[in-house]
């Protein structure tokens, strides 16, 4: 498969643990007009596959200049509904959800923030493995660490 379709400015972010849980990784990447401009990863030796796309998300946005308007890409499609569709919600019950807990609620409230104070920077749900150049970019950054300890 050719990684050259897909947007090509933005940030890019993936994150992943495998097995899941267990260590995991993630990475993001901001470009701009084809360029990387600037790119971060990281791990975390027990995790799981939501507190990595969550990362990548707050990790990706400190990328981007405040100010400056930004379309940040990620193939969690949880991530995105969790951050644009049921946050607001939560936090008006006191960061509870009607069926119990909030899950990794350290980081949703880490993330809720900066994207609620960021409105340049507009989430955007992005199909995984399906040929974009940058979210291959991104997915290859949060698995770095597993090639660094090899």
């Amino acid at each position: 498969m050719k990684y050259d379709g897909g947007p090509d400015s933005g940030v890019f972010t993936d994150g992943s643990a495998t097995p899941n849980p267990g260590p995991g990784g993630w990475g993001a990447v901001y470009v701009v007009d084809g360029d990387v401009v600037a790119q971060d990863h990281g791990h975390d030796p027990d995790t799981t596959n939501n507190r990595m796309e969550l990362t990548a998300l707050i990790k990706g946005a400190a990328l981007v200049p405040r100010g400056t308007p930004a379309k940040v890409h990620t193939d969690s499609k949880l991530a995105v509904d969790t951050l644009t569709t049921w946050a607001a919600g939560w936090e008006a019950r006191g960061w509870k959800r009607r069926t119990g807990p909030v899950e990794n609620l350290d980081l949703v409230r880490e993330a809720y923030r900066i994207y609620s104070s960021r409105p340049e920077l507009e989430l955007v749900w992005i199909k995984a493995h399906a040929g974009n150049r940058w979210n291959e970019y991104a997915d290859s950054l949060s698995t770095a660490w597993s090639r660094d300890e090899l």
